[in-house]
């Protein structure tokens, strides 16, 4: 009996471990094959950064800390020397030739004077000439600004002359005409200026009149002129009230070559005049230029430290000329400047500046007639040189035309 239990056991086991067995093989056969671990290769070469499901996971890379990357080398300073402002002198220029200079502006002149040449040629050429006709030839010529008195007489003449000549062809009219504005305008008045050096220094010419009419800018076209003429000029920027007047007339002494001397702004006229005249000397110039301060003509106190330039300009030796800017534009108005300015110091001569524009030529009768004292330069315009030399045939025929 006991070997039947034991028989039975071992049947039981023997059976269990081949079930077992049996179960394991079906399991085997049912898993499938472990999967390998893919192998990712690192590029050889840069790829564009991939985004998405392309993006591939960053890959590790040896880091190196601070003190372990070294530093790269300073470069060599190098000393770059800052190029230095290279002082450009102004160019010099040469003027044009003053000789005949107010012929070859004529054309500007005439432009808007003949109105008074033609104006008076076509009343002298009809038939007959009754007392109508001669009130409209002194009508024309006043309106000119001629003046009363030089009116009259130019009509007396011409009246005179007429009647002697008796038939009238437009050349005898014409030449008629001419003659009589000549006469009138003063052929003979001596129209130098005054700006050769002497025993005593240079030639001192002081600039006078009233703000606006153009002074600063006449001096420095005067000193174009004196150069142009072979002088040696000086400038006196002794106008020391007008904000930017020496800066002015600096420029203009820097075109042609002359040296001007300025003080401070407010500074005292008359010294400023003086150290001119001194410097003037020390060079050994030709001639000085002075540009006084363009005070208003009604201001007394202004008008005597006027005096009182050209009285310390005198302590250098004398003053050769004292010319007079007028605005012709300005009319009889200008006469009245012209009176003022005569009474403070002696006015030697007068320079008529916008004869070009709207001014009347018969201004140059009556302001001659006024202060007995010849106009001796006319500008003709805005350029460097078209201040000239009055000539008064020149300016006649630019009066009556062609």
């Amino acid at each position: 009996m006991e070997y039947v239990i034991l028989a039975v056991v071992i049947a039981v086991v023997a059976i269990g471990a081949i079930a077992g067995l049996v179960v394991s093989g079906r399991r085997r056969q049912q898993l499938p094959p472990k999967s390998q671990a893919p192998v990712i290769t690192a590029p050889k070469t840069p790829q564009e950064p991939q985004v998405g499901e392309e993006a591939a996971p960053p890959t590790e890379e040896p880091r190196r800390t601070v003190e372990e990357v070294p530093l790269p080398e300073a470069p060599e300073a190098v000393e770059v020397e800052a190029p230095a402002e290279a002082e450009v002198a102004p160019a010099i220029e040469v003027p044009e030739p003053t000789a005949g200079r107010l012929v070859r502006l004529r054309s500007r002149l005439s432009r808007s004077q003949n109105s008074l040449g033609k104006g008076l040629l076509s009343l002298l050429s009809r038939e007959h000439l009754d007392e109508d006709t001669w009130e409209e030839i002194e009508e024309t010529l006043l309106t000119a600004d001629v003046g009363v008195a030089p009116t009259q007489e130019l009509v007396e003449r011409l009246r005179t002359r007429v009647k002697v000549l008796g038939t009238r062809t437009p050349d005898e009219l014409r030449g008629l005409l001419r003659e009589e504005l000549v006469e009138l305008v003063g052929k003979d008045a001596d129209r130098t200026v005054r700006s050769t050096k002497h025993e005593e220094g240079p030639a001192v010419v002081l600039v006078v009149g009233v703000n606006g009419v153009g002074k600063t800018t006449t001096t420095g076209k005067l000193a174009r002129v004196l150069v142009a003429d072979g002088r040696k000029v000086v400038l006196g920027a002794a106008d020391t009230f007008r904000a930017a007047a020496a800066d002015q007339l600096q420029t203009w002494g820097e075109r042609v070559g002359a040296r001007t001397v300025r003080g401070p702004e407010g500074g005292d006229p008359a010294s400023i005049a003086f150290d001119a005249v001194k410097e003037g000397i020390a060079e050994g110039a030709d001639t000085v230029l002075i540009d006084t301060a363009g005070r208003l003509h009604t201001k007394t106190g202004l008008m005597d430290e006027l005096g009182k330039v050209k009285r310390v300009v005198e302590k250098h030796g004398p003053v050769d000329e004292v010319l007079l800017v007028l605005d012709a534009t300005t009319g009889q108005n200008g006469l009245i400047q012209a009176r003022v300015f005569a009474e403070v110091v002696d006015i030697t001569g007068i320079v008529l500046t916008k004869l070009d524009g709207t001014a009347k030529g018969g201004i140059v009768v009556a302001v001659q007639r006024e202060l007995g004292v010849p106009v001796k330069l006319i500008g003709l315009g805005e350029g460097a040189d078209d201040l000239a030399p009055f000539e008064p045939g020149a300016f006649v025929d630019a009066l009556i035309g062609d």
